[in-house]
């Protein structure tokens, strides 16, 4: 009897718990989902045909199979053998649908958030995915060794097994509304699979619940997937049109330039392509003067994040922001664009450009507000003026701005000799910029051609791909090349970003070392927003900071992906807003063959 009463208890206690929640299987943190009764999203071809063995690339090479570790690197595709809770639309800014969480919970006070187990999910070995299993997952790669998961997930207080299909997460922090949407990407991994620390063989198959699996590998060279015949989710409306290939192979390359000569060779199929030289002529060829290799621009609505030359500010001689922004002053656009870039490009003017989160003037009504609270932390100009980067005439002269930036050294403290610049420690300026793209390689010689003319010697090492990763993980350079990409409703990853806490931890993306009470301060606001017009004013105030503090030296952007393609590849009609949508291809089986037949490399 007594057990009785205590399951009379369990049940009572469960309806308490679930009161004031919304319950349904998709849900958006920014208005209301698009796709009230999802049959297939819009950018799919539900008709699209399945088969053929396509073949993409990759640079360097590989040594891990699972890619939330914080060692080694990753092999290419990894996201294809696991299902996540939800899916994410890749035509609304932030909309989830459920996929293993065949429905979700969400308390009215963002307290807690429960996910309902779809009963029909289960791994490729059988073996049903149960709520034990996101309990695994959620401690391997959310309290893992990775210190940039830790804190990507750190506002969960603590999860509940309520039943074999059913799972509570509580949060510590109520307002942060985006956690429940992180939560929903988690990847569902296999607890009975692994009877031992996954890092100890980062290079065991995996065994995931997802449209692909590995099929074959040589170490470090080259990986297979094949796609999973009977595929729990092949009919689930949120995979319709996606998963058309039968294998994919990812081969690695030394560099992209001899990629590239491998592709019009027909070794490969596809390429993202992110090089406005090779855009412009590196196709050239028979392929594809007879059509047989395409060349497309797809337009899409994605902020362009930034990218450019980041400062370590770990390092001694990057602590002034003079010194920075006189830097800033070296680097000319406009003659890069027009002489490396055949006009390709737009300058890069926000950390959130192409996006309604970018910042434009000076700060007025409510942002200037937010940011008259740190009136005396921030550099006086951001009230005042425009963030306006520097300009030239694209002749390659530059010299004006060069001018100004040695009155910013000199106003710093630094000083001349024999045309060199010297530190306060009376030091050489000198400084390693280090790459892991040859191709960035054209950037930066004549960003340090003008160094040079104002007395500072920086040097160009490029490394390899494990190499780099490695030092970026331990903070061991004094400038990069970094990409920070944006997305449409930014949340958690600007902490770290940019926050101190990440500053401080090995491995985190803060590679410019900031560490600004100011920066964690909007972050935190950024986290807790109450709705979309606040996330505007307080994202808008963060970018303001970040540029006048001279982080970075903004680079480049382009509001088209660049595709090449060999013609026997096809797309659906309409392409995604936020998204190349390359899983939504499919093969066309005619072309092929007689590809085939013209080229021997294409018999696979």
């Amino acid at each position: 009897m007594r057990w009785k009463i205590f399951f009379i208890f369990l049940l009572s206690f469960k309806v308490l718990v679930l009161a004031d929640t919304y319950s349904s299987n998709a849900f958006a943190i920014n208005g209301e989902v698009k796709y009230k009764d999802l049959q297939y999203f819009d950018y799919v071809n539900p008709k699209a045909k399945k088969g053929g063995h396509i073949k993409e690339y990759a640079i360097g090479t590989y040594d891990s199979f699972y890619d939330f570790l914080f060692k080694g690197t990753p092999a290419k595709g990894l996201n294809k053998l696991y299902d996540t809770l939800m899916v994410r639309s890749l035509d609304e800014p932030s909309s989830q649908y459920g996929l293993i969480a065949q429905r979700i919970e969400r308390a009215e006070d963002n307290s807690f958030v429960i996910f309902h187990l779809n009963k029909n999910a289960y791994f490729h070995d059988g073996v049903e995915v149960s709520a034990f299993d996101v309990e695994f997952s959620f401690y391997t790669i959310a309290r893992g060794d990775n210190p940039v998961m830790n804190q990507y997930y750190a506002d969960v207080k603590s999860l509940q097994v309520l039943d074999k299909y059913t799972i509570r997460f509580d949060f510590s922090n109520t307002q942060n509304r985006e956690i429940a949407l992180i939560l929903g990407d988690l990847p569902v991994l296999p607890k009975h699979y692994y009877t031992e620390d996954i890092a100890k063989n980062p290079l065991k198959i995996p065994l995931g619940s997802g449209p692909y699996q590995i099929e074959n590998f040589v170490a470090g060279r080259s990986i297979t997937y094949k796609r999973v015949e009977n595929y729990w989710a092949k009919n689930h409306p949120t995979r319709i049109g996606y998963f058309n290939f039968d294998k994919i192979t990812y081969d690695y390359y030394k560099d992209d330039l001899v990629a590239l000569e491998a592709f019009k060779a027909g070794r490969y199929d596809y390429r993202l392509e992110s090089s406005a030289k090779n855009w412009a002529n590196g196709y050239e060829g028979v392929a594809l003067k007879n059509k047989n290799i395409i060349q497309e621009e797809i337009s899409h609505s994605l902020p362009s994040g930034m990218q450019g030359f980041f400062f370590n500010l770990r390092k001694p001689i990057f602590q002034d922001i003079l010194v920075r922004e006189a830097l800033n002053l070296a680097f000319d656009f406009e003659w890069s664009n027009k002489n490396i870039f055949f006009n390709q490009y737009m300058r890069t003017k926000s950390y959130f450009d192409n996006s309604a989160f970018g910042s434009a003037g000076i700060p007025i009504n409510e942002e200037l507000q937010i940011l008259m609270e740190y009136k005396n932390q921030l550099p006086p100009k951001l009230f005042t003026h425009p963030f306006v980067l520097p300009t030239t005439d694209g002749m390659g002269e530059n010299r004006e701005n060069l001018k100004k930036a040695q009155s910013l050294l000199r106003e710093a403290g630094l000083s001349y000799k024999n045309g060199k610049l010297y530190t306060k420690e009376n030091k050489p300026f000198v400084f390693e910029l280090l790459l892991v793209s040859p191709a960035m390689e054209r950037v930066a010689i004549p960003f340090a051609k003008n160094l040079q003319k104002i007395g500072i010697d920086m040097k160009i090492r490029i490394v390899d791909i494990s190499q780099y990763l490695n030092r970026l993980r331990e903070f061991d350079f004094d400038m990069i090349v970094a990409v920070f990409p944006q997305s449409l409703s930014p949340g958690n990853e600007q902490s770290f970003f940019w926050g101190s806490k990440a500053a401080k931890e090995k491995g985190s993306y803060n590679y410019a070392g900031i560490e600004n009470v100011v920066v964690d301060a909007l972050i935190q606001k950024i986290i807790n927003v109450k709705n979309y017009q606040e996330l505007l004013l307080y994202v808008r105030a963060l970018d303001r900071v970040l540029l006048w503090n001279y982080y970075t030296i903004p680079h480049f952007h382009t509001k088209n992906f660049r595709v090449a393609y060999w013609k026997f590849l096809e797309h659906p009609s309409i392409t995604p807003l936020y998204d190349v949508g390359f899983e939504t291809w499919w093969v066309d089986e005619e072309k092929l063959q007689k590809l085939q037949r013209e080229y021997p490399s294409f018999r696979r």
